[in-house]
């Protein structure tokens, strides 16, 4: 073997090493890439309990039941199912009933989300990508929520060119 055939096979033998962990990588990671799972894909999954997840959805309307202290439950739903959630701490001050709210925790064995983290979205006009994708998708999308931001953002441009 010549010094430039060593040199290529030593080249080609890292590149297939490289690819190789790329894809075992990316195969390890396909199910927690996701940005959260909506009520109606908890359901299908067989999630067991303890394992950290986010649950992305919409505040239930007549959900929120503050208890004593800082313990609130509320429900998430996608229109199709419905999650109960249980967080013990300061909701963030955007946080209401038929809002967008991404929350971060566990199930627990009784089929609660026990919540750690309460994301809710920053005002009327913004809504996570993720979360309108999956309200289309359950057929509960509101034309006039693109529009909204549309008009938000040339407003927003209009005021920063003064």
């Amino acid at each position: 073997m010549t010094r430039k055939q060593k040199r290529l096979a030593v080249i080609g033998a890292g590149l297939g090493v490289l690819t190789l962990a790329a894809g075992l990588v990316l195969t390890a990671l396909r199910d927690t890439i996701v940005f959260f799972y909506s009520p109606s894909e908890i359901a299908e999954m067989d999630i067991s309990p303890g394992t950290r997840i986010r649950l992305g959805g919409l505040v239930e309307d007549g959900s929120v039941d503050r208890g004593s202290g800082t313990t609130v439950r509320f429900r998430v739903t996608d229109t199709a199912e419905t999650l109960t959630v249980v967080y013990t701490g300061v909701l963030p001050d955007l946080f209401r009933e038929g809002q967008g709210v991404v929350v971060e925790g566990r199930l627990d064995g009784e089929g609660r989300f026990e919540a750690d983290t309460v994301l809710a979205k920053h005002d009327e006009t913004y809504m996570p990508r993720e979360v309108a994708d999956a309200l289309k998708k359950q057929g509960h999308w509101a034309n006039d929520y693109a529009k909204k931001g549309a008009a938000a953002a040339q407003g927003s441009g209009a005021q920063q060119a003064n």
